[in-house]
């Protein structure tokens, strides 16, 4: 995987997303809340992104459905730039996650919050979700070997 990150920041970069995918939203979120604060101005928008996601799990944990709308939709946009790979990640599964789940989100509304978060822990831990969230994807950010990548700016 290529990294044009300092060696320290790279290393913070995949403390983060190791908390992502073992369902740990809110310390991601302080850990690429530090990164997005460091990044480059045209690098900020991607931190940001990830760090959205992984507070919008957060209030979908919480039981906040009008949080967690908003900052899917948010995260879509600012990572939207970055497809399909950027640092190594594959931003296009990413969006696809994303975009998947905002759209049962918004379908079933907060009446179904419940119903929406139980579907966020069944899933992470590899079964299906209930009723109508049964065919929403996991949550995860998957890396791309280095040959695959095209860590270009957008």
């Amino acid at each position: 995987m290529s990294f044009d990150l300092p060696p320290a920041a790279a290393q913070q970069f995949q403390l983060g997303l190791q908390q992502f995918n073992q369902g740990e939203y809110y310390a991601c979120h302080d850990t690429m809340e530090d990164l997005w604060m460091e990044a480059e101005f045209a690098e900020k928008p991607f931190f940001q992104g990830i760090l959205q996601f992984s507070v919008a799990l957060y209030h979908l944990g919480n039981h906040n459905w009008q949080g967690t709308a908003i900052l899917l939709g948010e995260g879509i946009g600012r990572l939207e730039p970055f497809e399909p790979i950027y640092h190594g990640i594959d931003v296009s599964h990413l969006l696809d996650c994303a975009s998947d789940w905002l759209a049962l989100v918004q379908q079933l509304g907060p009446q179904q919050v419940v119903l929406l978060a139980t579907a966020l822990i069944q899933i992470q831990q590899g079964q299906p979700g209930p009723g109508a969230t049964a065919t929403l994807p996991q949550w995860q950010i998957k890396l791309r070997d280095a040959a695959s990548s095209t860590d270009g700016l957008p």
